[in-house]
């Protein structure tokens, strides 16, 4: 069912997203070439703005701002899962792996290689600190429009 706060949940973790991809890819120095990642960290945001904030809305201010980062650190976990993974399939069109199972495992190792290259202080600000106030923003929209 759309409400309110799952609509603002989605379009604040949505520009969320977007900005902190701006913010990461400073990070990378020019390892991969980029493409859509902003716009697709803002699809991840918008999805998981919609279904993991949005339903917690509701339950006052300290609640939002703690649902607000889980929700940065879901929207993370995402976006490295689907992001490690198409580097992988990229990866596998070039005869690097042995088997479906290097594959596989390769996922997790290029997850983690990003891991590591995106905790630092900058974006883990953006991430904490636009996860709060975006949870604020969707118990506002619950408050106002429920």
């Amino acid at each position: 069912m759309p409400t309110a706060a799952k609509l603002f949940a989605a379009f604040a973790f949505a520009v969320l997203g977007f900005f902190t991809a701006e913010i990461i890819k400073p990070h990378f120095a020019g390892s991969i070439p980029f493409g859509n990642f902003s716009f697709m960290s803002a699809l991840i945001g918008l999805v998981s703005g919609w279904r993991v904030m949005g339903p917690e809305a509701g339950r006052g201010n300290w609640a939002a701002v703690n649902s607000g980062i889980k929700t940065s650190a879901v929207m993370v976990g995402l976006g490295l899962f689907i992001f490690s993974t198409y580097e992988m399939i990229v990866r596998a069109f070039r005869p690097l792996y042995g088997g479906p199972m290097e594959a596989v495992v390769a996922i997790f190792d290029i997850g983690v290689d990003y891991l590591f290259k995106i905790l630092v202080w900058d974006v883990l600000a953006v991430l904490i600190i636009g996860g709060a106030l975006a949870g604020l923003l969707s118990e506002w929209a619950n408050r106002r429009w429920s």
